[in-house]
């Protein structure tokens, strides 16, 4: 019979196997970028102005960005949200559950809960709707406590397009303030 250290053993050689081979065939070695919500009004700016050698992106101060393309973007952006969101639902959802709160308390978690599932069904139909519209290639949409940031990916973007969107938007959310930029395709 195998004793338990030689099947221990094997084990991990396996895996050391197995992760050396996916390291070793990972693309870039494994090196990955990640872009937070706050650089997405930056890199547009970067997009529009000079553009470095290499496919590399330095702002005024002199900080490097390497260009990533806007479908990239719009999946590490809403990645962030959803993580963020679903932390704060987390969090609302430990006080339901708690008996240390108070039953006031837990109702206004559980409004807040319902209200943000309601936002990212907004949000959700809303994008389909907009890209929908004028067969954008991508459209994200971030709804805040007073604005909704709407983002399409597009060469560019009339004002008859513009007060579209901002119409459709006003039809989702009501009466909100409604902020539309387009990100050209990279």
């Amino acid at each position: 019979m195998v004793k338990k250290q030689t099947v221990w053993l094997l084990t991990m050689l396996s895996l050391l196997i197995v992760l050396s081979v996916y390291y070793m065939t990972s693309p870039d070695n494994g090196e990955m970028a990640f872009i937070q919500e706050d650089e997405f009004a930056e890199m547009t700016e970067e997009k529009n102005g000079a553009e470095g050698m290499d496919g590399v992106e330095t702002t005024g101060d002199g900080t490097v960005i390497s260009q990533v393309s806007t479908d990239e973007l719009f999946a590490a952006i809403r990645l962030d949200m959803k993580n963020e969101r679903d932390q704060l639902q987390e969090q609302l959802s430990d006080i339901v559950a708690s008996s240390n709160f108070t039953t006031q308390e837990k109702n206004e978690a559980l409004e807040k809960i319902e209200t943000l599932k309601e936002t990212q069904s907004k949000e959700s139909i809303l994008e389909n709707t907009i890209r929908a519209s004028a067969a954008y290639e991508d459209v994200l949409v971030r709804a805040e406590e007073d604005t909704v940031h709407v983002t399409v990916m597009s060469d560019e973007l009339s004002k008859t397009e513009t007060n579209q969107i901002i119409q459709m938007v006003s039809d989702e959310f009501g009466q909100k303030e409604v902020q539309v930029q387009f990100q050209p395709a990279s």
